[in-house]
């Protein structure tokens, strides 16, 4: 069963300021989830939420089982600061996909 992806609207600007070669890897990588949400490699971080590290990145997102969707919440290299308000990240995807 295939998900959609969906990207957080900072998402989308957050990729276009990284180099086009490392904003062709993540976005691969989150294409890739579409059809594999738990990848070989992706950390649980709370309930509903992952992380994929891809090179110096982290990919951080929701997996909304009820409505077959994966929501991209973060990208950014990793740093302390990556890992801030895990919970808000999730209650932003929950806001952002109507439930069905």
């Amino acid at each position: 069963m295939a998900f959609s992806l969906k990207l957080h609207r900072e998402v989308e600007k957050q990729l276009l300021k990284f180099p086009p070669a490392d904003r062709e890897r993540l976005a691969n990588a989150m294409r890739s989830l579409r059809d594999e949400p738990r990848p070989p490699g992706a950390a649980q971080l709370e309930q509903d939420l992952y992380r994929l590290r891809i090179g110096d990145y982290r990919i951080i997102y929701a997996i909304l089982e009820d409505v077959l969707v994966v929501f991209v919440c973060k990208v950014a290299r990793s740093s302390e600061a990556t890992y801030r308000d895990l919970g808000g990240l999730v209650a932003r995807a929950r806001r952002q996909i109507p439930p069905r």
